[in-house]
């Protein structure tokens, strides 16, 4: 894996580095959560079919163009992958967000602001509601991502990571960790690594089960979504 690294020397100084145990292999494990990765995510894809069908519907009428968005995303290893969402922003997003980078409103190498002008109406409403992650049950089912993991990240995002930080690409990426059930948009950047570091010490199929239901209270709450 090729990441550039630029390392605060006094900050990893005081950051303590996953070890080898934190990060071998789990095989019974890994073999029942890919397990569940299937059976969940082809359930719920049946099942709300109906919904992503109309949310579908409803992204397209708004300007007439394709409801979905792929984005390039790293995963386990570094390796790179398409990552589908809803779209919520105007088809031209990516080329404005350049203008739009001094007004970010977190720290690290993620890009937030309350108020982004590229979003849509529709997207607004699929954002806070979460509904916007839908299509990555399709990344799920293929094996790209897993229900419960850290975040996939950009590759322009993980170019200016740290060592420590590098390391949360030990595990495959996911639709939900303890950021995203945890307030995500009202969390530091510093902080949401540390969540996902600490999730790769943790990992469990008990670990998992409890992300799984805080995140469906924090979607209730609609707890940090933008």
């Amino acid at each position: 894996m090729r990441v550039n690294v630029a390392v605060d020397e006094r900050k990893e100084a005081q950051t303590i580095f996953l070890d080898v145990l934190s990060v071998r292999p789990k095989r019974l494990y890994s073999f029942f959560k890919r397990l569940f990765d299937i059976v969940s995510s082809l359930a719920v894809l049946i099942i709300l079919s109906p919904v992503m069908i109309g949310i579908a519907i409803a992204v397209y009428a708004e300007d007439h163009h394709s409801p979905f968005f792929a984005q390039t995303r790293l995963t386990k290893g570094g390796r790179k992958f398409k990552m589908y969402k809803f779209r919520t922003m105007c088809v031209d997003a990516e080329e404005k967000l350049e203008e739009l980078k001094a007004l970010n409103e977190v720290d690290g190498p993620a890009f937030k602001m309350e108020n982004d002008p590229r979003i849509t109406r529709i997207g607004k409403f699929l954002r806070t509601t979460s509904l916007d992650e839908l299509p990555q049950l399709l990344n799920i089912l293929g094996g790209s991502m897993s229900v419960v993991g850290p975040r996939p990240p950009l590759p322009s995002e993980v170019d200016e990571y740290t060592a420590y930080q590098v390391q949360r690409l030990c595990v495959k990426g996911g639709l939900t960790c303890y950021w995203q059930c945890s307030g995500r948009s009202n969390i530091g950047f510093d902080e949401w690594m540390d969540m996902d570091i600490q999730y790769i010490k943790d990992r469990s199929t008990w670990t998992d089960i409890k992300i799984i239901f805080k995140t469906f209270k924090a979607v209730l709450k609609r707890d940090g979504a933008k």
